[in-house]
Formats: C-alpha cells, sequence, structure tokens
C-alpha cells in the first residue's frame, strides 16, 4: 500500500481487521514508505481485505494497492513487524 500509509495507525487498524475476518499472516512498513501486508484465509476473507486496505486507517490516505497471488508461509495468527 502506498500513499499516506505510515505514521496513521495503519498496521493496528490492518490487525484488527484481519482478525475480525479471521485471516492470519502479516503487516509492515517498509523503508521507502509504504506498508506490506500478507494475507491468509478463505477467498473472500482476504478480498474483503484487500477491500479495507484501499481505504486503510481513519487517518490514512491510499494511493494505491498492489495484489500479488503468493504461496501460503503457513502462519497461524496475524502479527505487525515492526
Amino acid at each position: 500500500m502506498s500513499g499516506d500509509v505510515q505514521g496513521v495507525s495503519f498496521r493496528w487498524y490492518a490487525a484488527r481487521m484481519a482478525g475480525e475476518l479471521e485471516l492470519v499472516g502479516w503487516v509492515r512498513n517498509e523503508p521507502d514508505g509504504t506498508v506490506l501486508g500478507h494475507f491468509e484465509g478463505p477467498g473472500e476473507a482476504v478480498d474483503a481485505m484487500v477491500a479495507w486496505c484501499r481505504e486503510g486507517s481513519p487517518s490514512a490516505h491510499v494511493d494505491r494497492v498492489d495484489v500479488r497471488d503468493v504461496p501460503p508461509n503457513g502462519s497461524s495468527e496475524f502479527s505487525v513487524a515492526y
């Protein structure tokens, strides 16, 4: 995700939404100012998470969300990387 997505509680809200959707994976800030996320779960839940990412946290301004299919990494929970 790119735009104003760091310093606006994006990762905290993303983790909360992932929990509501019963997803596993992670979300982290990148050095270039973007946020990277990995979401695993039922397709409908992942789609809902991606839709949420297009809006983000209340103070975020999301310019772009790039989506790629990747293999599951076997996560058992959702975490926020710091």
